[in-house]
């Protein structure tokens, strides 16, 4: 059973079982996005994204008021609606398929690099100091269910566009990317899929629908649709890649 706060929001902790907190959302109707959480614990944050949250977060208080100190929540997203690539959608413009060889794509290469450049381009409203944190950690220690990913578009050794995110089984999930120059996020995205396709991956998510993603052949999926497929395809082994 789902616990809330005043504003009606789910109340999560450590505590709980993210799969039964999903089965919660699901069996309860529940209509929001978000739900809210204190523990940053590491192994928590990481059955979170297993159970297919997008893990977020947020400041609370205002930095300039001694009155109101400034201090990190937890925000884990089950969007209403989700936006899925499945490989054979991909779609690749004329105008772009010209672009592709001129770049590198660079898997796990640079992680933390690519997620300090995220939070300088984006901001920190989400990406908070200690979620980023967190999310190093995860991707230095190992022996978690998930695993942060980053994928670097490198032309002629520099750096124009990256991304990060989470793996559970064959399922990659994005969480934010950035690019330097015209065209290279597109590039990116379009050498990320045709990676995670030829390494065994069934699916890419890539959360919040938008025109962009719907233009390279993502699909919206239900949040019971969504969970679906996602509770499938992450319950697999995890591709051996090269």
């Amino acid at each position: 059973m789902l616990k809330f706060n005043p504003w009606g929001m789910a109340v999560l902790f450590s505590g709980d079982d993210p799969k039964e907190t999903v089965d919660a959302i699901l069996s309860e109707n529940y209509r929001e996005e978000f739900c809210i959480s204190p523990d940053f614990d590491p192994a928590y944050i990481a059955g979170l994204m297993e159970a297919g949250f997008l893990v977020m977060s947020m400041y609370t208080g205002e930095p300039e008021n001694i009155d109101t100190p400034r201090y990190a929540v937890l925000l884990p997203k089950l969007h209403r609606e989700r936006a899925v690539l499945r490989f054979g959608d991909l779609h690749v413009s004329g105008s772009v398929r010209r672009l592709l060889g001129q770049y590198e794509l660079r898997p796990d290469s640079d992680f933390d690099g690519i997620l300090s450049r995220c939070a300088a381009v984006h901001g920190d409203d989400w990406l908070t100091a200690p979620l980023r944190h967190r999310f190093t950690g995860l991707h230095r220690s190992g022996g978690y269910p998930v695993r942060m990913r980053s994928f670097g578009l490198y032309r002629e050794g520099k750096l124009a566009a990256g991304e990060f995110g989470v793996s559970v089984g064959r399922v990659y999930t994005s969480y934010s990317g950035y690019y330097e120059e015209n065209s290279a996020g597109t590039v990116q995205m379009i050498l990320t899929s045709r990676y995670l396709e030829s390494a065994g991956f069934a699916l890419w998510d890539l959360g919040m629908p938008m025109e962009y993603k719907s233009r390279l052949g993502a699909v919206s999926l239900s949040r019971e649709e969504f969970l679906g497929v996602f509770r499938r395809f992450s319950a697999q082994q995890e591709p051996e890649e090269e």
